[in-house]
């Protein structure tokens, strides 16, 4: 299919979704769902990952800043910083694109094919804005919160690491972790969570919508959404740096 087709599509179905509930009682019901689902279930993913991701860059960095004219703080340093502006948003939105995303688009795909979609638009329901938007009003809710959550978690895991390793002291540790902090960095962060929010569940819900076939189609879905998202986050990534940093 036309890639000018498939983006026209796309468009055309977030048209849809963006339009006022006819229910908001209903609509708010199936955010604190969609909450539940995107946001909660993947604290455990996330809270994993950005502990160890931490306790590694501390490691690497202070192995490779074996230096008597390097300040041993820039470890501390370089861990808050390559954790707020790089991995507590790019990459976690990249695991978040294979765990949120896949399942997105398995879960629209297979009401597609199972012609519940098709019963949905009978019954004069708004089938785009019932099932997509709350997904991406979810996810903008609960991506920055995670985000903040692994900073967290990855400046912890270095500090664990500096405590039971001793590659770095505590002290120099966590003065790096204070030394010229830019508060900028954490809003740049938040803005790139919000905008990938938006990515992942509109790509995955495209997706899935316009699945087409059976079982097998479904699956083929849930795989595009995930590389379609990712290849998106990734160019997205560079656009905000450029605007937002320089």
């Amino acid at each position: 299919m036309n890639i000018f087709e498939n983006i026209g599509k796309y468009f055309v179905l977030m048209k849809a979704a963006f339009t006022k509930p006819v229910r908001a009682k209903i609509f708010g019901k199936r955010i604190l769902a969609e909450i539940d689902s995107i946001g909660i279930n993947s604290i455990w993913i996330i809270s994993i990952v950005s502990v160890f991701m931490g306790a590694v860059l501390t490691l690497q960095v202070a192995i490779n800043f074996e230096n008597p004219f390097i300040p041993r703080y820039l470890v501390g340093l370089s861990t808050r910083d390559t954790m707020i502006l790089e991995f507590s948003s790019t990459v976690i939105c990249l695991i978040l694109a294979g765990k949120v995303g896949s399942n997105i688009a398995s879960e629209i795909g297979t009401m597609r094919i199972t012609e519940q979609i098709d019963a949905l638009e009978i019954m004069g329901v708004n089938s785009a804005n019932y099932l997509i938007l709350p997904k991406i009003v979810a996810a903008f809710i609960t991506f920055p919160f995670l985000s903040i959550l692994s900073i967290i978690l990855g400046i912890v895991g270095g500090y664990l690491v500096s405590l039971f390793t001793g590659v770095v002291s505590l002290y120099d540790y966590v003065y790096g972790l204070h030394y010229a902090f830019i508060p900028f960095y954490v809003f740049y962060t938040l803005i790139k969570m919000c905008v990938f929010a938006v990515i992942i569940t509109s790509v995955s819900s495209f997706c899935g919508y316009y699945t087409q076939g059976g079982a097998l189609e479904v699956g083929v879905s849930s795989t595009k959404a995930v590389v379609y998202s990712i290849i998106i986050i990734l160019i997205f990534n560079l656009i905000l740096t450029q605007l937002l940093l320089t």
